[in-house]
């Protein structure tokens, strides 16, 4: 991870000038954005980390549009409104955000904010480089992009301990893993525009 963070911190180094900057760190479900991008705060000054994940939209939503069992996948995200956020962080000191409660499983409204002091922007999420409408239309915005490439058979046991760790059986939680985590991961590997920088896990 070290030498990843390092890699990282070289090419945000080299971006950096006067104004905000963006920087988008794209990868497959369970292939380790988070603890990337948290890594990577803790080491660069002004730097905070924007999930993408509070664009879910709402369980009665998918469930009214048939997409429950598919929720993470790239039709389950309010895309437009994340791309409004985008549009908003790069052109506005002060920005609220939402935030994912995954202990709740709902999006909250406002419950963040982004203020001027941060400076560098490591907005996280899976579909940030996907070359698919309209998830291709924030390309514009991103100062420095970032992928996070991991073999299929590692984000299976992953994600299939992911879903474990949710109090879901060895059963059931590899049934989740297979039938909608892995479909994602694959669309995102073989889907998305390459990156700035990219960092190969085995």
């Amino acid at each position: 991870m070290k030498q990843a963070v390092d890699r990282i911190m070289a090419a945000v180094a080299a971006k950096e000038g006067p104004g905000r900057l963006l920087v988008a760190i794209a990868g497959p479900p369970g292939a380790g954005k988070s603890t990337t991008a948290d890594a990577l705060a803790a080491q660069v000054a002004g730097a905070v980390v924007v999930p993408m994940d509070g664009f879910h939209l709402d369980n009665s939503v998918l469930a009214a549009r048939g997409l429950l069992a598919r929720k993470g996948a790239p039709e389950t995200f309010d895309a437009a409104g994340f791309a409004a956020l985008v549009a908003r962080l790069r052109g506005q000191d002060e920005v609220v955000i939402p935030v994912f409660d995954r202990s709740r499983d709902i999006a909250v409204a406002g419950a963040r904010v982004i203020g001027p002091a941060a400076k560098v922007l490591l907005i996280e999420g899976n579909y940030l480089l996907l070359d698919e409408a309209p998830w291709r239309g924030l390309a514009p915005y991103w100062d420095l992009t970032i992928a996070i490439e991991v073999p299929i058979a590692v984000l299976e046991t992953r994600l299939t301990q992911r879903w474990r760790d949710h109090g879901l059986t060895d059963t059931a939680a590899r049934d989740r893993a297979m039938g909608n985590d892995i479909p994602n991961a694959r669309r995102v590997l073989a889907g998305s525009v390459p990156a700035d920088v990219t960092l190969r896990q085995d």
